[in-house]
């Protein structure tokens, strides 16, 4: 028996066209997993499922935008049509935002921010669940220390990592005596170019990578972290300097305020 939990494993995984999904759709295939790859860039998709396909494994790609619950649908249907069944769901896919909330100059962002964040991973949990049950799965929400800690000028994108939280831990409960695991990955800053990518106050990317992303965790060593809490199937990935930061939210939250300034501010 194959020791390895992903070996001939039926993996969704969103956001797959850059950063950590796409390193991670790497690693993936090379423990031997079958991909269905989604994210709405389909240029960024190609260029993934070339070097998938580099190493001997073909993937199914759909364009998706998870915001869109058809599209989130119409991603399991496809899947389920190809392979057959569902093993693993990684909602991965999201979007950030740098700008004071009195600054925004179209609230509509801060909806935009939530579907993809927030109702993007329900919706694919909602349709892709069934079959999670049936193969006894696994699901994974990518969260960040946005989803533990204040987030200034980035409002939006902290409250749909709160909101995300609640929903997976909530959801984690009534799975209970299915089988099915629920594990959410909490990390801080990673070398992805995120912030580049981040909705300024006029609704448009920054373009350029702000200072707190200088020196973040390298995307292999984050999706190391990812893949083994998945595998063990933990409640979640919280590092220890995340776990001394939730101590100090309890008992002395003015530390946790003053710190994520520093990080965040401009």
């Amino acid at each position: 028996m194959n020791a390895n939990p992903f070996t001939d494993n039926i993996v969704i995984l969103t956001g797959a066209s850059s950063g950590i999904g796409q390193q991670m759709a790497f690693r993936l295939v090379d423990e031997g997993a079958r991909l269905t790859l989604a994210a709405r860039s389909i240029e960024g998709l190609k260029e993934t499922a070339k070097i998938c396909e580099q190493k001997g494994v073909e993937v199914l790609v759909i364009p998706t935008d998870i915001s869109e619950q058809s599209q989130c649908q119409h991603l399991v249907e496809r899947t389920i049509k190809e392979y057959g069944r569902i093993d693993t769901l990684i909602n991965n896919a999201g979007i950030s935002m740098h700008a004071r909330f009195d600054e925004i100059q179209d609230i509509n962002m801060i909806e935009k921010i939530m579907r993809v964040n927030f109702l993007g991973s329900v919706y694919c949990t909602y349709y892709a669940l069934p079959h999670l049950k049936r193969s006894i799965g696994r699901l994974v929400g990518i969260s960040s220390y946005g989803g533990k800690f204040p987030s200034p000028y980035a409002s939006g994108y902290g409250a749909s990592k709160h909101a995300m939280a609640g929903f997976f831990d909530s959801l984690r409960v009534e799975l209970k005596d299915t089988g099915v695991s629920v594990t959410m990955i909490y990390v801080s800053w990673v070398a992805t170019g995120i912030s580049s990518r981040a909705l300024g106050a006029d609704g448009k990317r920054l373009g350029k990578t702000r200072r707190h992303e200088e020196g973040a965790m390298p995307v292999e060593t984050c999706v190391d972290l990812i893949l083994e809490a998945a595998a063990k199937r933990k409640r979640e990935y919280l590092p220890l300097r995340g776990k001394l930061g939730m101590w100090f939210k309890l008992f002395s939250p003015g530390v946790v305020d003053r710190e994520a300034i520093k990080t965040l501010g401009e």
